[in-house]
């Protein structure tokens, strides 16, 4: 059922004296764009929508097809808390259209829709809870971001240690604001590392928020004089931040991953699902760890998961099962990390689960050990790969897995060619490690 109408966002709009509407979407790549409009325009874009030209977007339409359409989803309506409050601003979440009206294939929000359709026509709905990590930074005189965290706490510290616990009650309190559920925030593990957690939801709905999330918890520290990160690892020597995605099935009974009959307490799904995950991860890992950057994360030491494995008892695996079960049953994929597009990380997870579930696929017995200690014969021997170590290898994984391209459909070339040429300017580029290695020794 819609949650808004058109007459209750005339009337919001009017009561909160609300001027401007951000109509907001996201490129393929993950970068949020946005068009601004006057709020007197609201019915004309609910009816029309609004064009632009889709060439100057990354990843977008070629020059001569570049004319699109913005048509924005009424239901993620919301204010924007830090906004003047003589003349407000609001925004949507959009979709992209073609002008005839049929939904762009490279519209990241599109291609989740259609992994959740597909989902629905199994009798599946996907709930996800992300967990995004971030830092927050001081800025320079010149109001540039620098790599000083602005504290010297770890896991779970409070203040004085913690500095940045004022920034992030602010967030929280902004992210209620726009209609977050709160469930935690805490400093983590690296000095200036924070995560907040919100209470998962809908797919579609949990990847506009980890989009929002993100504009708050950047804007919000701005206000603080700091600068806020999703880089996954700006620092070398200490913790990175991921971005884990709790996933689970449900049907019109319930959870679909519980099963009193298991061991422990996992359905046939739970394990399809997972299997499928598994298999797929390699592909996956383009668009769970889209940057250069990212796989300096993945390295052992660090907590991150490195190998490809699963378990119900240690978190070095990439895939960990939670310990509550019933409604709350659930997997844990572990390796992605803030810098992914959350519409294509969740379309390619569930494509990867469905398979599994449809072709009865099981996963190898679970790594109950901690895989960080175990030599190169014990990983052999419980056949453990490793993630990509560096995006060269993980765009061929990608290449190599059919699934991918057929879940990114109409967006996979354009995808594709911008990692490709990502990769390529970082190997041509000259990096200080190298002038401080090779500079006077050769």
């Amino acid at each position: 059922m819609p949650k808004y109408t058109k007459a209750q966002l005339h009337k919001l709009i009017d009561e909160n004296d609300i001027k401007f509407l951000r109509l907001q979407f996201t490129d393929v790549f993950g970068i949020l764009k946005n068009i601004t409009v006057m709020a007197s325009k609201l019915d004309t874009i609910i009816e029309k929508g609004c064009m632009f030209d889709g060439s100057s977007i990354d990843g977008f339409a070629r020059i001569e097809e570049s004319d699109m359409m913005l048509v924005p989803d009424l239901d993620t309506f919301e204010i924007f808390p830090w906004s003047n409050p003589k003349g407000r601003t609001a925004r949507f979440i959009c979709d992209v259209y073609m002008p005839d009206g049929t939904p762009y294939e490279g519209c990241p929000r599109h291609i989740l829709k259609k992994q959740l359709k597909r989902a629905k026509e199994l009798g599946y709905t996907l709930n996800i809870g992300p967990e995004c990590e971030f830092f927050m930074f001081h800025k320079d005189a010149n109001g540039k971001a620098t790599i000083e965290t602005n504290d010297d706490a770890g896991y779970f510290d409070l203040a004085p240690l913690d500095m940045g616990g004022g920034a992030r009650r602010d967030i929280c309190l902004a992210l209620e604001e726009m209609g977050f559920e709160i469930e935690a925030s805490h400093h983590e593990c690296a000095a200036g590392q924070h995560e907040i957690d919100f209470k998962y939801g809908d797919a579609l709905r949990m990847a506009d928020d980890v989009m929002t999330f993100k504009i708050v918890v950047k804007r919000i520290a701005q206000m603080h004089d700091l600068h806020a990160t999703f880089m996954p690892k700006p620092i070398f020597g200490i913790a990175g931040s991921g971005m884990h995605i709790n996933m689970s099935l449900c049907t019109a009974t319930g959870n679909a991953f519980t099963s009193k009959a298991d061991e422990l307490g996992l359905s046939r799904q739970a394990y399809g699902f997972m299997a499928g995950i598994l298999k797929h991860a390699r592909g996956l890992s383009l668009l769970t760890n889209p940057t250069i950057n990212s796989y300096k994360r993945l390295v052992p030491g660090f907590e991150a998961p490195c190998y490809i494995a699963w378990s119900a008892k240690n978190r070095s695996p990439l895939v960990r099962v939670p310990f509550a079960r019933g409604s709350a049953t659930r997997i844990e994929m572990r390796n992605p990390d803030p810098t992914a597009n959350p519409y294509l990380a969740f379309a390619g997870a569930l494509a990867a689960g469905l398979e599994g579930i449809e072709h009865s696929l099981t996963p190898p017995p679970p790594v109950n050990k901690n895989i960080y200690t175990l030599t190169d014969e014990e990983k052999t021997m419980h056949k453990i790969k490793r993630v990509p170590q560096n995006m060269f290898d993980a765009i061929n994984d990608f290449k190599e897995d059919p699934l991918m391209r057929e879940v990114l459909g109409g967006a996979y070339e354009k995808y594709l060619k911008g990692k490709k040429k990502e990769w390529a300017d970082y190997s041509q580029h000259v990096h200080e490690w190298e002038r401080e290695q090779y500079l006077t020794k050769y």
